[in-house]
């Protein structure tokens, strides 16, 4: 069973959402939103009965939501803000990082932009470029806002350097506008999503790429990925013993248990090993 909420802000479930939903085989849609939407599909009402995992991003809402409702249901990660860095030397447009930057900053006043380069001239263009778009880019308050507060632009001796910041900040979205984006993508461990070279912008992750665009921020990249497939997949192990097997492995069994005073686990072993005999 598969099931989504919808948030409809002006009382209208969005078509291109409805069409998503058909084609991805959802059963279930429910025309709410925000945290209420996730207390309920955590808990059940009397119309939407619970669910099992929960997945998706959201505002800081959402998020709080997911975090609390942990245990009860699964989650998938707690995301958001969104933010992007960008590692670029000065053979690129400083108009296209400047877009790549607002692309973040436009979704959220807490997102984060950040570009690290090798060379301050290039730097120092790019932020007068973001300053150009911020004029008559139509979300401009809050991309604005986002940029003033989170922005930055880092100059590093290297792109080594970048690479082993870059780990460090281990960013949702890492846009890669080097000479040789593979090599440096090697160098690079924690990044919930790569893009390698200066034709592919973030943008196309979150559209059309493939991979999925939800992915873990506030350096959780460190230690988790990007929702997919695998969030939906759980494993169950079997065991089976063969009274040969057990003798042979059994009596470990037992001084482990009696090593840790738990008389009842040594004994299951003993009392099967007795009965063969061992």
């Amino acid at each position: 069973r598969l099931a989504i909420t919808v948030p409809t802000p002006d009382g209208v479930v969005n078509p291109l959402v409805l069409l998503a939903a058909k084609i991805a085989g959802v059963d279930e849609i429910y025309r709410i939103g925000g945290a209420q939407a996730i207390a309920a599909l955590a808990y059940g009402t009397e119309t939407i009965a619970p669910v099992d995992k929960i997945t998706g991003p959201g505002n800081a809402f959402v998020a709080a939501a997911k975090r609390r409702v942990f245990g009860k249901v699964g989650i998938d990660m707690i995301a958001g803000p969104s933010e992007v860095l960008v590692i670029a030397d000065a053979e690129n447009d400083p108009d296209w990082i400047a877009l790549d930057l607002l692309s973040q900053a436009e979704h959220d006043e807490s997102a984060q932009s950040i570009l690290i380069t090798d060379n301050a001239d290039f730097g120092r263009a790019v932020m007068a470029a973001v300053e150009t778009r911020l004029e008559t880019l139509a979300r401009r308050d809050i991309a604005g806002a986002s940029w003033r507060d989170y922005g930055a632009v880092i100059v590093v001796p290297s792109l080594a350097v970048a690479a082993q910041l870059s780990d460090r900040l281990a960013p949702e979205h890492l846009e890669l506008c080097v000479a040789d984006p593979e090599a440096l993508a090697a160098q690079i461990t924690h990044a919930g999503a790569i893009f390698l070279g200066a034709w592919t912008p973030e943008a196309i992750g979150d559209y059309v790429g493939g991979p999925n665009h939800v992915l873990p921020t506030a350096r959780s990249a460190r230690f988790s990925s990007g929702l997919s497939v695998l969030d939906f997949i759980k494993r169950t192990t079997l065991t089976k013993m063969t009274p040969e097997a057990l003798g042979l492995i059994g009596p470990a069994a037992e001084r482990l248990a009696l090593s840790e005073s738990l008389e009842a686990h040594s004994l299951s072993v003993t009392a099967r090993l007795n009965k063969l005999n061992l």
